[in-house]
């Protein structure tokens, strides 16, 4: 990794467009320091869609871009339009993947403020004692599990023995779509992980339920399918992702048209100390078990691997795009170890504003919760219990921001998907897939952790090679190509030799 530089946004570009045939996929982007003349990357909105512009220090720039689904919608911007800042009161949430992160986190919000958030649908998998729990404290109306533990959840309510309780109790994925689109919930939490969240996500729009968006993979994959039925249902999608609660809480205030550039922030996960050399020395087991370890945040094992790879800023560089209409060319990438600096936004005159605070998610979760009031909040750092008022002392690693360009050899993961975007299609649902399956072969000892890219990379020729890649997908096209994603990381995994 590059030489981090303290409050120096030296954001790392957009990776080289690819070509197919000969056409070129998208742009290169120069390196280079921001200024007040510099006017490149300049975009604005017409509707919803996002258009380019063709300004770019004084000259035009035309774009070739794919006929699939090339332009993501402003998804956050849509049907969110109201402007109280008076904060909700008895709001009723559906949560799915209650027992999760994600889960747990929004539970926490709604015990924090009683009486503002009411959980009245819970979706959980197997963890029938942690989902007993919060069934005896929350007491909601209807609750799903996995098929197998269906039994075991009946019997484990029946002796709470709680008076006059009888909730409806569902099993597998229809009862996560029940959860979803429960009719007395305003808000659907989708904290579930992977794919797997598509079509409840989906359920849940047309049921004309806000969504509260945990789940990344649902708009990576799904994004050509969501983004008519957000606007065709009018219902808001506001983001719970940290880097993507930032991006939105920087544009509040900010005119249509007035952002250059969004900058998402990752920490570079647990290896940004080491180098791809000494990784490559390393025991393979050591890898795998530190790729689990987050320095900074305290996450599931899916998303901490993902961390470590970089592909989880990745796959919110495609989010970005379909959740702000915003061009590839115009999404960066920075390293930023500190974990304080969530996101940022450049605007048009070169501001550029920074949404702070501790790696902690319930304030993005809230966030989404309450938009857009404000609430009043005691949220110290979940890992010592500071508050922030100490950070700015600035005493041993507190007060300190450092910024540095991500090395695209040892993060391969991030270039993959910026490619992945640029073909468009069904090829970021192959990729997200894909690496799903990877991440899961890593954690039952069947690959290694460096051997990660090198399946995604190959899943990826192979599907452009048997032509799997539909440009504008149904969502059976997307369930398809998330099924062919996986299968095809399972076989190209086989013939793989770890160095």
């Amino acid at each position: 990794m590059a030489s981090l530089q303290t409050f120096a946004l030296g954001a790392a570009p957009a990776p080289p467009a690819p070509s197919r045939g000969g056409v070129a996929l998208g742009r290169r982007v120069e390196v280079k320091p921001i200024s007040a003349g510099d006017s490149s990357g300049v975009w604005r909105q017409a509707s919803l869609l996002a258009v380019p512009a063709v300004v770019a220090a004084g000259r035009k720039r035309s774009r070739v871009l794919r006929r699939s689904w090339a332009k993501g919608r402003n998804l956050v911007g849509t049907n969110t339009k109201e402007t109280s800042n008076e904060a909700p009161s008895d709001k009723r949430i559906s949560i799915l993947g209650s027992t999760g992160s994600i889960g747990t986190q929004t539970l926490d919000i709604c015990r924090q403020f009683p009486g503002r958030f009411k959980p009245v649908a819970l979706a959980a998998g197997r963890n029938i004692e942690l989902l007993l729990e919060q069934i005896k404290e929350f007491q909601p109306q209807m609750v799903a599990c996995d098929e197998s533990k269906l039994e075991e959840l009946k019997e484990g309510v029946k002796d709470l023995k709680i008076p006059d309780y009888d909730p409806e109790l569902l099993s597998g994925p229809e009862g996560q779509i029940e959860v979803a689109r429960h009719p007395d919930c305003k808000t659907v939490v989708t904290g579930i992980v992977g794919c797997a969240g598509l079509i409840p996500t989906i359920e849940a729009i047309k049921a004309k339920k806000d969504i509260a968006l945990a789940n990344k993979e649902t708009i990576i994959a799904g994004g050509p399918v969501i983004a008519p039925l957000i606007e065709e249902y009018g219902v808001s999608m506001l983001p719970v992702d940290s880097e993507h609660s930032a991006i939105f809480q920087c544009m509040q205030g900010i005119p249509k048209g007035g952002v250059k550039k969004i900058i998402l922030t990752g920490s570079g996960g647990t290896f940004r100390d080491m180098s791809l050399e000494d990784m490559k020395k390393e025991d393979p087991e050591v890898l795998r078990q530190r790729s689990t370890t987050h320095p900074n945040w305290d996450m599931g094992a899916k998303i901490t691997v993902d961390s470590s790879t970089m592909m989880n800023k990745g796959l919110e560089v495609i989010e970005a795009h379909w959740l702000y209409g915003v061009e590839y060319d115009d999404i960066e990438v920075v390293i930023h170890p500190q974990s304080i600096v969530h996101s940022a936004v450049e605007c048009q005159d070169t501001a550029i504003l920074m949404q702070t605070g501790w790696p902690d998610m319930r304030l993005p979760i809230l966030y989404a919760l309450s938009h857009p009031s404000r609430v009043p909040a005691d949220l110290p750092n979940p890992r010592d219990g500071r508050n922030f008022d100490d950070w700015w002392i600035g005493d041993g690693k507190d007060g300190k921001l450092t910024f540095g360009k991500p090395d695209l050899e040892k993060y391969p993961c991030i270039r993959l998907a910026y490619k992945a975007g640029r073909i468009g299609g069904t090829m970021p649902a192959i990729l997200s897939a894909a690496n799903e399956q990877a991440v899961e072969l890593l954690l039952t000892k069947e690959i290694d952790f460096l051997d990660i890219p090198s399946v995604l990379e190959k899943v990826m020729d192979k599907a452009e090679a048997e032509k799997k890649v539909v440009d504008t997908p149904s969502l059976d096209d997307i369930v398809d190509a998330d099924a062919w994603g996986r299968q095809a990381a399972t076989e190209v995994s086989k013939t793989l030799v770890s160095a």
